[in-house]
């Protein structure tokens, strides 16, 4: 799961949208930025259902989302920049379009390599429609209506994707076999409606025509991070890969410190507080995606909890975000962000240890949905003081790029988490009948998923105090 942040392209203060034609932009940027901000946790409470249709191993269960976050991970801020070349509506347009025909696909897919590749296509869309979705908003506003727009924006988005999980979890509980693929198939006239809405009503967005766009660093991500990928989920991926992945990693590096407009300006990083902000989101999310991809394989699989019931262990996630982000971003102005970011990733790390002492006896509402919930409060006080902290220190200017760099590295911990926390759980389950994540009603089976989602909450644990003591090393107050 990744929760709902502002990334893309810097906004420019000149705007390109009639008065009239304000409200029906921020509506479509809306819809679309819901559409990508809830795919993953939708995908994780369907995916017991899907993994059941399509007949799909737990390796490929980790592609399907996989897939997704490797793609948008690599072409995230890529497709910011070709907001800026081609025109922002421009983009935005082509990147629902594609994202509405990814969604189609897995609607309709078979096997579990068309719906791998199905969902490849949503991650292309996705990195082209999100960026700019903040950025049309910033756009269409003036200076004195951009932030409470931007403020709208936000807060509706918090609340799509809090119900999102909600929604698709009644699909999946009531509608059989059909119900997971009607949570991709409306996207359809979501993807129109918010098509519809911005057609033609941003008549000044021309782009800049001749700014370049690093598509060579856009490939060396997405190689080394699918090889990277690879490695983590295959257990018999062998030294090569590993080298491959590494070799291409430092040569994205490479290109990077040396291209005319590189996609990650690596400079950015000499900024203490960025640097040390993006290892606590790298941390942090890598616990938060990790539990949120296996804890509702593994409570509908083993615990006998249905796909809407699993939603209560999301809601609390995206409630206290929405309900903490304001006085918890006025506490860090007073304590610094660093105090805040510590504090909450704190009680994220307390939560997944109990989940980890809790997993053995499969009991959902009496330990599972109050440890999410203390998460969730974690997470509240976290997540604003440290979207704040990802651009503070960066030059006037390139706060969308920062603030597009922390949303790609919280991407990316989802997929290494996914990847990795697999593995760890396949290999704690054992060789019990019928496999993790599969779903049967015997005594071992119970024990090996309780041992096994125990072992995926331990490692989130260690990672969650990880980022709060790194949080401690962001002092200076956020003003």
């Amino acid at each position: 799961m990744t929760i709902a942040r502002a990334s893309g392209s810097p906004s420019v203060p000149v705007s390109f949208c009639a008065p009239t034609d304000r409200t029906r932009v921020l509506w479509a940027a809306i819809l679309a930025s819901s559409m990508g901000f809830i795919d993953s946790s939708v995908t994780a409470i369907a995916l017991p259902a899907m993994r059941a249709a399509l007949g799909a191993t737990l390796i490929e269960a980790q592609w399907i989302n996989t897939a997704y976050l490797l793609v948008v991970s690599s072409l995230v801020l890529v497709g910011g920049a070709m907001g800026d070349r081609f025109g922002i509506a421009r983009v935005f347009g082509i990147g629902i379009w594609i994202f509405v025909a990814g969604s189609l696909a897995c609607a309709a897919a078979q096997t579990p390599e068309q719906m791998i590749a199905a969902r490849a296509i949503k991650g292309l869309g996705a990195a082209l429609m999100v960026p700019g979705s903040m950025a049309l908003v910033a756009r269409a506003y003036p200076v004195e209506a951009r932030g409470r727009a931007l403020g709208l924006w936000a807060a509706a988005s918090t609340l799509t994707t809090a119900l999102g999980p909600v929604i698709g979890g009644m699909f999946v509980t009531w509608g059989g076999e059909v119900g997971w693929r009607l949570i991709f198939a409306l996207n359809l006239p979501l993807g129109l409606a918010a098509l519809a809405l911005v057609k033609g009503r941003t008549p000044g967005d021309l782009g800049r025509p001749g700014t370049p766009v690093d598509l060579p660093g856009a490939g060396l991500a997405a190689g080394g991070l699918g090889l990277l990928a690879w490695a983590l989920t295959d257990p018999g991926a062998g030294p090569l890969i590993w080298a491959l992945a590494a070799a291409a990693l430092l040569a994205f590096l490479g290109w990077e410190a040396m291209a005319p407009a590189p996609m990650l300006r690596l400079g950015l990083f000499r900024n203490r507080t960025l640097a040390v902000t993006n290892l606590v989101t790298l941390t942090l999310y890598f616990a938060l995606n990790g539990v949120m991809f296996y804890l509702p394989m593994t409570a509908v699989s083993a615990w006998g909890v249905s796909a809407l019931e699993v939603t209560a262990a999301f809601l609390p996630i995206s409630v206290m975000i929405g309900v903490l982000s304001a006085p918890a971003g006025r506490m860090a102005d007073r304590w610094g962000a660093g105090v805040m970011m510590a504090a909450g990733a704190g009680l994220v790390a307390c939560a997944y240890a109990g989940l980890w002492l809790a997993a053995p006896f499969g009991q959902f509402w009496a330990h599972v949905v109050p440890l999410t919930a203390l998460a969730g409060l974690g997470l509240g006080l976290a997540v604003a003081p440290l979207t704040a902290a990802a651009m503070q220190g960066a030059e006037d200017g390139e706060q969308g790029a920062a603030s597009g760099i922390n949303n790609a590295v919280a991407r990316v911990a989802g997929m290494v988490a996914v990847a990795l926390l697999g593995r760890v759980a396949s290999q704690a389950y054992g060789e019990a009948e019928p496999g993790f994540g599969l779903t049967a009603i015997s005594p071992a089976h119970l024990a090996a998923t309780g041992q096994a989602f125990g072992q995926v909450a331990l490692i989130a644990s260690l990672g969650a105090a990880t980022a709060a003591v790194l949080a401690l090393a962001v002092r200076r107050p956020v003003r």
